[in-house]
């Protein structure tokens, strides 16, 4: 069964985030507050954690849309082709906040996303996940466990996250009532931004 922890946005237990870092260096699956819904995340340098998540998802890994949970910018070398000025100016402008920004994948990528084109990188405003990140030295790769067919409540608050998903996950972690909307995607792989889902992010940033 999975561990319940509690973590304080305003300022995370470094103690319980280091339990968090091991659970996840470890291969371990785990749910944690963002600054839009709850995210299913693990280490991005685990491919058995990565199977775990996609057998969960019913999704092949190298078709799975997941995003890369960065603490800041510095790690976008690690995945993404060099980008241009006024991209990055887009990047710095939003982030930290609730979108996810497709972009150029490079040949650094993991082995299970050798093959893909691009990677949607995500830098949420929420202290308890960059500070998760920031501890783990690189990034998470998570994907919502937000499902629109479920009732709400089921992945807004984190005792009922817990209730569904304790036999599934190695860790939920209680950072207080989530939100319901997800975050706004834009690609930006391309010659033009291209708003691919409206979410809390405001779509008109550039």
């Amino acid at each position: 069964m999975a561990q319940f922890i509690k973590l304080y946005e305003d300022k995370p237990n470094e103690a319980n985030v280091a339990r968090v870092v091991k659970v996840l260096r470890e291969g371990g699956l785990v749910i944690y507050p963002t600054d839009t819904v709850y995210g299913l995340g693990c280490d991005i340098m685990n491919s058995r954690a990565l199977e775990r998540i996609a057998r969960i998802k019913g999704i092949k890994i190298e078709k799975a849309n997941f995003s890369f949970v960065c603490a800041d910018l510095s790690h976008l070398s690690d995945y993404v082709k060099q980008i241009d000025t006024t991209t990055f100016k887009i990047l710095k402008r939003c982030l930290p906040g609730p979108y996810t920004f497709v972009l150029p994948g490079n040949n650094k990528l993991p082995r299970e996303f050798k093959k893909r084109d691009t990677v949607g990188i995500r830098v949420p405003d929420n202290n308890i996940a960059l500070e998760i990140v920031r501890q783990l030295g690189n990034p998470i790769v998570s994907t919502s466990i937000h499902d629109e067919d479920e009732v709400l409540e089921y992945s807004t608050d984190p005792e009922l996250i817990f209730e569904k998903w304790q036999n599934l996950v190695d860790m939920v972690i209680d950072g207080g009532y989530g939100g319901n909307e997800p975050s706004t995607i834009i690609d930006l792989s391309g010659y033009e931004p291209v708003v691919v889902r409206e979410g809390k992010g405001d779509p008109d940033v550039f």
